[in-house]
């Protein structure tokens, strides 16, 4: 199962982790790893791009890992950026979730 927590303060996403493997299918065929992949990979690379913020992220080489963490220290427009786009991917991650909640879970704190 893929397990993603989605940590807040002052309503905003300050931080991110997934961890875990859908196992929804043979390597290389699992949908949900795929799309969950492809969503929050997309989504931090929008915000690196488009809001030209420094992300820190934290990954394991075999993958299964993943923790992004927003600057507290960047200007209020930058940070609006980037919390539309990570309220982007968090309402994509809903919505696999919703279609193959046996394979993701998603808390928000």
């Amino acid at each position: 199962m893929i397990n993603v927590s989605i940590n807040r303060e002052n309503n905003q996403i300050k931080q991110f982790e997934l961890s875990g493997h859908a196992e929804s299918g043979p390597y290389g065929y699992d949908l949900v790893c795929a799309g969950v992949s492809a969503v929050s990979f997309g989504a931090v690379n929008a915000v690196l791009t488009l809001s030209e913020t420094e992300l820190k992220i934290e990954q394991e080489d075999e993958g299964g890992f993943l923790r992004v963490t927003v600057p507290e220290d960047i200007p209020d427009e930058t940070m609006q950026k980037a919390q539309l786009l990570l309220e982007g991917m968090l309402i994509s991650l809903k919505t696999i979730e919703r279609e193959y909640n046996e394979f993701i879970n998603i808390k928000q704190k």
